[in-house]
């Protein structure tokens, strides 16, 4: 293998590597629960039954969504008491998200929301 080739190889593995973790981000947004929990969560800390009462969901689902948006480094948490309180790892970050999120969707107007694979029409089929 030619130095040429070796670099070529290493720069496609840090792109690969990047990529995958792009879609491992993008993904913890992937879900429409989990959106609000962060919308939630920008708001400050709260216990899970504090999101709970808010999302609308169960303590079980909650908790699940907060396991992977922690473990996607969205989310921490610290103990008061018996109870965890939940916060954003980097909230000025995430509000930046939003702001490139919401321009974007602004240029594409409906297709994205008309999205055949993952747009607001395909979300309802599935409910």
């Amino acid at each position: 293998m030619t130095m040429s080739q070796h670099d070529e190889v290493t720069a496609d593995s840090v792109e690969s590597r990047g990529l995958l973790a792009a879609a491992a981000l993008f993904h913890g947004f992937s879900d429409p629960s989990r959106l609000l929990i962060l919308r939630h969560l920008a708001l400050g800390e709260h216990r899970v039954t504090d999101l709970t009462a808010h999302v609308g969901l169960a303590q079980s689902t909650v908790s699940k969504h907060l396991s992977c948006l922690k473990e996607c480094g969205l989310v921490t948490s610290r103990p008061q008491g018996r109870a965890s309180l939940f916060s954003l790892t980097h909230p000025e970050s995430l509000l930046e998200v939003w702001s490139a999120a919401e321009r974007l969707l602004d240029l594409t107007g409906d297709a994205v929301a008309l999205c055949p694979n993952y747009g607001t029409e395909t979300l309802k089929d599935e409910q």
